[in-house]
Parts: C-alpha cells; structure tokens; sequence
C-alpha cells in the first residue's frame, strides 16, 4: 500500500487496553504519517459509534485501509461494519486479551503490525451471525454466559483477568446447568444438560483449544458441545481441555456446520465475543469471507507465553 492509494482510517475505543498495550495504536500511527500517509482518526463513544464509523469508511472510495484499535467489541463492531464491502481492516490488539488478533498471530509487538501492514497478505474471514447480530470468534451458551453477565454488570472501564476471579468463583458454586437444545444444520445434534460453544477460532480465553479444528476462512462453524451438570463434570471436562484431549471424549460432542439454533430458558445466559449475548432461543448462521483483513502470511495462533506477556507486560 501506497500514499496515494488513500487514507487510512483509525477507529479507537479509549477505553480499551492494558497499560503494555495502550501505546501500540499511537506508535503504529505514527509510524505510518511518518511515511506520508494521511489519517484520519475517531474516537468511539459505544461499541454501534464503532459500527458506524466502520461502515462510512467501507462506502468512502477514497479510504484504502481501516485500522480497529481496541478489544474484540470494538473488532467485531468494526467488522460488523465493514462487512461485504472490500475495505480491509489491520487490528491492533487491545482489550484483555483480543481473541482473533492471537488467532491471527498478531502481538502487541510495533514491529510486527509494520511487518503485517508492508506485506499487504489479505486473509477473507467468515463471519457469524446470531440473531442478528454478529461475532467474530466464540459464542458460549451457558456457563460461560453467566461468567460474563457477572463481569459486564461489575465493569467501570478496562478489566483484566482479575476482574473474572470473583465471577468465575461464584458461577462455578452457583450454576445449575439447564438445559439446552442444539440443531445442527436442521438435525438435532444433542438435547440435555450442559455447556454450548459456537465459533470461528480454535483458541478461547487463555489460551483454552476448545474448537480444535476451526477454520476462520472455511464457510463453516464449529459446534462444541460438554454434556456437563455438575461441578465435578466441569472439572473434569476442563482437565480434558487442558490436556488438549477433549475432542473425541465420551461426553464431548463436536461438529462443523452452517446454521445452529440453540433453544432453552431464557434466562440461561450468553455470551458473544465476551460480551452479553442475545437471549434464548438463538438462531446462528455464516458469513462466508465477509471480511478483508490484513494478517502475517501463514498466521499461527500465538502461543500461551506471548499471550500472557501482553496481558501483563
């Protein structure tokens, strides 16, 4: 990419980074008006500002890159936004941890966003819609839901891994495990007690390779699925996933598929990128390549000592 080829639009939610990644947006856009690129700049006020801003830049000819600065709310807002057109999109990882910037190998490193931004390699990325609204990376139904409901209710601006003790703590004590029905591309996969994940990435938070073989370019979700009603069963299930052993087990369902409803209480709780999710019944579906995005050749998932070293610097 060139100067002349046009702007480069920076979307940047204030809100969101640890102090060893809050630098790395100025730093990167410094880097490129040193090299005679024109930015334009905007601050978010809301995760849907995000989506706004994402989306004028996507109908605005004259804008050649958009560059999302900030946690997987502000990507998947920012994607949501850009989504169909052939605007690409460059993340610079934020948040506590930014899901889909680890799957893509992208670290808190300024050298490696400059290494990924002169290489120009495009990656097209699915996308997955629930109940109309969108998600990037993991949907979770259940017990993971309700971990977020606790963090969101608690958040006063940037959390850390520190803020998910206490909720992570009081669920894994409280949880009932209701049930829940999952169909899978019209065919009722699994009906009973348990935890639900859908999504495009192999990784979770942590590190955790709880959908093993996802593909985020493949016209395709993966579908995982804990048959889990106790807290010894969740232990259980989460030494499987430790020991990256969980695929394949006795009461672990797996699939890759198109369309997924999952059907249930509504008050079981969900989540979508980390955020509270729409209430149940859901009905989700792919994107295929809905989205241009700027990412190392051959990316690789980073490893668990990168992701820890951005987290805490």
């Amino acid at each position: 990419m060139k100067p002349g080829d046009g702007y480069i639009c920076f979307i940047v939610n204030p809100k969101s980074g640890a102090g060893s990644t809050r630098p790395l947006g100025r730093q990167f856009r410094q880097y490129l008006a040193a090299r005679g690129f024109d930015i334009h700049a905007h601050v978010t006020r809301s995760l849907e500002h995000a989506c706004e801003l994402a989306t004028d830049a996507a109908v605005d000819h004259d804008c050649a890159l958009v560059v999302a600065v900030g946690g997987d709310g502000t990507v998947r807002e920012v994607v949501r936004g850009l989504e169909g057109s052939d605007r690409p999109v460059l993340i610079v990882p934020g948040g506590t941890e930014n899901l889909l910037a680890s799957e893509l190998g992208i670290d808190a490193h300024l050298q490696t966003l400059i290494d990924v931004f002169e290489s120009g390699h495009i990656q097209r990325l699915d996308l997955g819609i629930v109940n109309n609204r969108c998600f990037t990376s993991i949907a979770g139904f259940g017990f993971d839901g309700e971990i977020v409901r606790r963090v969101s209710e608690r958040r006063k601006g940037h959390i850390t891994y520190a803020d998910y003790v206490a909720p992570v703590w009081k669920t894994f004590w409280t949880y009932k495990y209701p049930a829940m029905t999952v169909t899978v591309d019209d065919k009722e996969f699994f009906s009973g007690r348990g935890l639900v994940f859908v999504g495009n990435i192999r990784r979770y938070g942590g590190g955790l390779r709880i959908l093993r073989d996802a593909n985020r370019g493949d016209g395709l979700l993966d579908v995982c699925v804990f048959k889990t009603d106790s807290r010894l069963s969740l232990l259980r299930m989460t030494l499987l996933m430790l020991l990256r052993s969980h695929i394949g087990a006795k009461n672990v369902l797996y699939k890759r598929a198109r369309t997924i409803t999952v059907t249930g209480d509504p008050a079981i709780r969900t989540q979508i990128d980390g955020d509270p999710g729409p209430a149940l019944p859901v009905h989700i579906k792919v994107i295929p390549a809905a989205v241009n995005c700027l990412a190392p050749k051959g990316a690789r998932p980073l490893g668990l000592r990168t992701r820890i070293k951005r987290i805490f610097g």
